[in-house]
């Protein structure tokens, strides 16, 4: 096993905190914001009591390979913060923090995500990291028409 790495992502949307973090709450906006190619499917019923100790599961594909993978709601609250961790899953770790504050009237959301390679260290830096990338670049993007960027903001 590799040890934790950690992919940390900055986005500003000129949004109130209370929209933007009410997108997060819905767990059904996951897929939303997940890229087609792992084609992602939450098997958990909606609507999800987003908590501490909800445990969502979902189906992915990653790098052909379908996977389960089931994550617990370790921290909740709302509007600020929450953390989701992997019990189980393509990961050796997962741990994804998820930080809203207002700012400049809008909202800055931040993603730390503490995640090892399942296959050692020659893994992380071949396949692991750039597909964690790969990921956030999407969902950065989908944040961004959702939401809108400084430019189409000011």
């Amino acid at each position: 096993m590799s040890p934790p790495r950690l992919l940390e992502r900055r986005q500003w949307f000129p949004r109130p905190l209370d929209e933007v973090f009410a997108f997060f709450a819905d767990a059904g906006n996951l897929a939303a914001i997940t890229p087609p190619w792992l084609q992602f499917r939450i098997l958990t019923p909606l609507p999800i009591d987003m908590r501490v100790d909800a445990l969502i599961d979902y189906r992915i594909r990653l790098w052909g390979v379908p996977l389960r993978w089931r994550t617990e709601i370790t921290c909740w609250e709302p509007p600020t913060r929450f953390i989701d961790r992997q019990v189980r899953g393509p990961y050796s770790t997962w741990v994804h923090e998820h930080r809203f504050a207002s700012q400049e009237g809008g909202t800055l959301m931040i993603d730390e995500v503490r995640y090892a390679a399942p296959l050692g260290p020659i893994s992380e830096p071949l396949f692991v990291r750039p597909q964690v990338e790969r990921i956030f670049d999407y969902r950065s993007e989908v944040m961004r028409d959702r939401f809108g960027s400084p430019r189409e903001g000011a």
